[in-house]
C-alpha cells in the first residue's frame, strides 16, 4: 500500500526535462536516463539475463537483508531469483548507460545477486574497475563463475558492515546500494561510505519507496549535509554532491 500511494504522489509531483532548470541534472536527464539509443551492447545484456533465466540450478541463500516478500524458502532456481529479485531488464540497460555517461573510474555495488547490473555497469565502461560485494556466500561463488570472463569486476563475499571498512579503494566515483532493504542499514552504509565520495561521485539507492522505513532513510539522505543535488525516479535515486551546485531536489519520469 505505501508503495502505491507513494506512486500516486510521485506521479502528480514529478516532471521530464522541461521542468529542470539545472544544466548539469538537465544533461543528466537528457543525455543519461532519457538516452534513446539502441546500444549494440543491449543485446549483450538480454543474453546474459536470458542466460539466467533459461538455467534451473538451485542456490541455498544466505540472506543478511530484510528478506523476501514473495519467497518461501532459502533454496531458489536461479531463473526465480532473476524474476522476483534481479533488477528489471528495463533498469540494467539505464546502469549501463550510466556507466556510458560517467565513465567511473572505480565503481561500487552493494549487493552482487546474480551480475546482471555488475555485468551492465561492466559493459559501459569496460575501462572502469567494478567492485561488488555479495553476502551471500553461494550466490557469490555462482555469480564469479558467469562473470570470469569479465576481467574488471571483483566480487568480494561477505557482510557489508566487515567488507566496507576493508575497501582499499580511496575513493569511488559511482556506489550502487541494492543490498538491506531498512532504514537503519541504508542509512549506515551511507554514512559508512561518505569518506569515499568526491565533488564528483554519484550515489545510487535502490528501492526507495519499498517500505516506510525505506522512505524515510531516502528522505534523511537527501536533505543531509554532505548532499547537495538528488534525483528521484521512483525506483532509483540519484544522488550528487558537486559543491558547485545550489541544494536541489528533482523527481523526474522515466
Amino acid at each position: 500500500m505505501h508503495q502505491l500511494i507513494s506512486y500516486i504522489k510521485f506521479l502528480f509531483s514529478s516532471t521530464n526535462q522541461h521542468g529542470v532548470h539545472s544544466p548539469f541534472v538537465y544533461d543528466f536527464v537528457t543525455k543519461c536516463l532519457y538516452d534513446k539509443t539502441n546500444y549494440s551492447n543491449y543485446s549483450k545484456i538480454t543474453e546474459y539475463r536470458n542466460a539466467l533465466l533459461r538455467n534451473n540450478d538451485v542456490i541455498e541463500i544466505t540472506d543478511f537483508g530484510s528478506g523476501s516478500r514473495k519467497f518461501k524458502s532459502n533454496k531458489r532456481l536461479t531463473s526465480q531469483i532473476v524474476h522476483i529479485s534481479s533488477t528489471p531488464l528495463k533498469r540494467t540497460k539505464l546502469f549501463f548507460r550510466l556507466a556510458l555517461y560517467l565513465k567511473p573510474k572505480n565503481s561500487l555495488e552493494l549487493g552482487t545477486n546474480l551480475g546482471i547490473v555488475t555485468h551492465a555497469i561492466s559493459l559501459g565502461n569496460p575501462e572502469g574497475n567494478i567492485t561488488s560485494i555479495e553476502g551471500c556466500p553461494n550466490i557469490s561463488i555462482y555469480t564469479k563463475i558467469q562473470l570470469a570472463r569479465t576481467n574488471n569486476i571483483n566480487i568480494s563475499t561477505g557482510e557489508f558492515e566487515k567488507v566496507i571498512p576493508n575497501l582499499k579503494e580511496k575513493s569511488f566515483d559511482l556506489i550502487f546500494f541494492d543490498g538491506h532493504h531498512n532504514k537503519k542499514a541504508t542509512i549506515k552504509y551511507f554514512e559508512a561510505l561518505l569518506s569515499k565520495s568526491h565533488n564528483d561521485s554519484i550515489f545510487i539507492f535502490d528501492d526507495i519507496y519499498w517500505s516506510k522505513e525505506m522512505t524515510e532513510a531516502w528522505e534523511y539522505i537527501k536533505y543531509h549535509n554532505a548532499v547537495t543535488v538528488t534525483v528521484d525516479c521512483f525506483h532509483l535515486g540519484f544522488v550528487f554532491f558537486r559543491k558547485e551546485q545550489a541544494k536541489e531536489h528533482f523527481k523526474i519520469r522515466l
